[in-house]
């Protein structure tokens, strides 16, 4: 992790999903570039401001072991009612095939993670994969 932090500084860490099969799941769509957007619940950057995505920012996904696993370059971040991510939005995250199944999907996730409202409030990164660290 060192070396990366040389490689990429100022980059923070971030683990995709809430657990070891979903983690492995997101990271194998990101390789496989289907998945080239993520969310979370705005409400979750309340506490660590300093993780919020930023536009030019390059970030380290990790394995949920901790080990590191990708490297990605936010290109956009959104802030979006859930109930306002579109179908491009939503096909762009890459874990559903329609608008409806990435709702379903999500809304689980929330309730899961904190609590779920179609009114909250979600930060929407857009990414490009800068580099697979399974090659290193």
């Amino acid at each position: 992790m060192e070396d990366l932090q040389v490689t990429y500084p100022g980059a923070g860490t971030f683990k995709f999903g809430d657990g070891p099969e979903l983690s492995a799941r997101l990271i194998a769509l990101v390789r496989s570039g289907k998945k080239r957007a993520t969310c979370g619940a705005l409400a979750d950057f309340a506490d660590e401001p300093e993780a919020m995505p930023v536009v030019g920012r390059t970030d380290i996904a990790t394995n949920w072991d901790g080990t590191p696993a990708l490297v990605i370059k936010t290109v956009r971040v959104q802030q979006i009612r859930f109930c306002d991510v579109t179908e491009e939005m939503a096909l762009a995250e890459g874990e559903d095939d329609s608008l409806e199944g990435w709702r379903k999907g999500h809304e689980a996730f929330f309730a899961r993670n904190g609590g779920f409202d179609p009114e909250m409030m979600l930060v929407f990164e857009h990414f490009d994969l800068i580099e697979d660290l399974a090659d290193r």
